[in-house]
């Protein structure tokens, strides 16, 4: 059989499965003119006719070019083909047209998906790198206003008068303002906040939308999404969305995603919410439970000084406090404890004692019994913990000051003299709140001008530090700091104590610390008639 009959029949072979073939078969000279097609590329390319030069896309007519560079692929009108090429023995190329029409929107809708998600991703990074809810509204603003629309209004409820908003253009521009009236006006939006289901944009009426929801120089309203953002138990706001006029309006896919994007913005703005209410709680709480500023009452110095265990930093279990005296007493009562164990959980217990020792201030002049009521209510309460206190009533006598000192299961205090001699108080007395009955014996001091009764917790005389870091601060490194304090106001001695103490810790883990001075003033005290507010001394 001679090579021009096999070529013959080959040719036929192939033109005879071009028939037959399910999808459109152009069958191309090197000129690019048509030698022959089937009827499924007849109705593909109408125009078509053997012989002329085909007119297809253009991508095909590059690829008829290079017809050994294998597979191309393009859109002809809405539809998407893959082009597979036949090489035939007489120079002509059989183009197999393969439909990916689905093929390529699935690819297509396959990439949004990923873009989306990345866009959800950057998008929560970003929304829950802070915890401020005026951040979080900005950031929802801005991400919604940039990916998902031409401008976007964060709206956000509020316990009592107009609703914070925040609006945003699609060139960042943010404006903060308040909703001014009613929000019955805007279909959707009063639901959204509530939490109910997002209304379809198609229900809402652009021009329905008041002025303050619109951004300056926005134009003409032409589409309108609103979706709510939803919180941990109760919604965290409403997102709306604004397409200007002659854009398209939002697909059911697009307000989808916006509720993808508003789920994680409500997540955000909720913790956000909820990390404020519990920070102000906190700080409500933590006011209470800081020991008070001490200052002069009657002619009698008082000064103190509190620091949190390095593991806090805020509170714990040492505490003090400092009543004045009534209008028919001339004691002025200091408290100073320490509560077993660090933290907050002792801070609380500090912080009941301190108001057990409010409610027993009619009995202060009885510091035994002030103890024992006390010791009863611990060891009753329904904690295991107990604490080391020392009660110390000062009054005025001329130059001097008299004290009443009772230490309970407490360190005594320690009594600075003029010539710099410290002396340890003589009281002592069970631990409060571990046993049912309680021991106390109390001492009684005179404080000449210029000398100082220091109480003081633990947590000085054992902080570890030093040269080597690990050696106790100790009592009587504390009585030489004293003794270089002989004649100094109590708030000096205070200072010089908490420096010693926090250079010899240094960085280190510490117990809680705090100490309370109590010091005769030096020379002549002039103060107001009512003898309280703070006066001039003379040497």
């Amino acid at each position: 059989m001679t090579s021009s009959a096999h070529s013959s029949r080959t040719t036929a072979t192939v033109a005879v499965g071009a028939a037959a073939a399910p999808c459109p078969v152009v069958v191309l000279d090197q000129a690019g003119r048509i030698v022959e097609f089937n009827p499924a590329a007849g109705v593909l390319f109408p125009e078509a006719r053997t012989g002329t030069a085909f007119d297809g896309p253009a991508w095909l007519s590059r690829a008829q070019g290079r017809p050994g560079e294998g597979e191309a692929a393009g859109a002809i009108g809405e539809r998407h083909f893959a082009a597979h090429p036949t090489a035939l023995p007489d120079g002509t190329t059989a183009w197999w047209l393969v439909e990916e029409t689905a093929y390529h929107a699935a690819m297509e809708e396959l990439e949004a998906e990923r873009g989306r998600t990345q866009f959800l991703i950057r998008a929560s990074s970003r929304l829950l790198a802070s915890l401020n809810l005026g951040r979080c509204m900005e950031v929802t603003a801005g991400l919604a206003a940039e990916h998902l629309a031409d401008a976007a209004v964060v709206v956000a409820p509020a316990a009592a008068g107009p609703l914070p908003v925040i609006i945003c253009d699609r060139q960042g521009a943010m404006r903060h303002t308040t909703t001014p009236g009613a929000l019955e006006s805007v279909p959707g939006l009063a639901e959204a906040l509530r939490g109910f289901p997002p209304v379809p944009s198609r229900w809402i009426d652009p021009a329905a939308l008041p002025e303050w929801m619109v951004p300056e120089g926005f134009g003409r309203v032409g589409s309108v999404a609103i979706t709510p953002l939803p919180g941990h138990g109760v919604a965290a706001g409403a997102l709306i969305l604004l397409r200007r006029g002659g854009h398209a309006d939002f697909s059911e896919s697009e307000e989808g995603f916006a509720g993808l994007f508003a789920a994680r913005a409500g997540a955000a703005m909720s913790a956000a919410r909820l990390y404020a209410e519990q920070n102000a709680i906190s700080d409500t709480l933590m006011r209470e439970l800081l020991p008070p500023e001490l200052r002069q009452v009657q002619g009698v110095e008082f000064a103190g000084g509190y620091r949190a265990s390095g593991e806090t930093e805020r509170v714990g279990g040492d505490f003090y406090d400092l009543h004045p005296p009534g209008e028919d007493g001339n004691e002025t009562l200091a408290v100073l404890g320490d509560v077993c164990g660090k933290g907050l959980q002792a801070a609380v217990l500090a912080g009941k004692i301190r108001n057990t020792f409010q409610a027993l201030l009619p009995l202060a002049d009885d510091h035994p019994r002030m103890l024992r009521l006390l010791n009863n209510a611990l060891v009753n309460g329904d904690h295991t913990r107990f604490a080391t206190v020392v009660l110390a009533s000062a009054r005025r006598e001329g130059k001097h000051v008299r004290l009443r000192l009772t230490a309970a299961g407490h360190p005594a205090p320690l009594i600075v003299r003029r010539d710099g001699s410290v002396e340890e108080a003589d009281t002592s007395g069970s631990l409060v709140g571990a046993l049912p009955t309680i021991t106390a014996r109390t001492a009684h001091v005179t404080l000449a001008p210029g000398e100082t009764c220091l109480m003081y917790t633990d947590g000085i005389t054992e902080a570890r530090g030093g040269p080597l870091g690990d050696a106790l601060f100790g009592e009587q490194r504390l009585r030489r700091a004293l003794a270089e304090c002989a004649g100094m106001p109590a708030e000096a001695v205070v200072e010089r104590v908490q420096m010693l103490a926090s250079q010899w810790v240094g960085s280190g883990r510490h117990d809680d610390m705090a100490v309370v001075a109590v010091t005769a003033p030096r020379g002549t005290h002039l103060s107001a008639v009512n003898g309280t507010t703070l006066g001039r001394y003379t040497a």
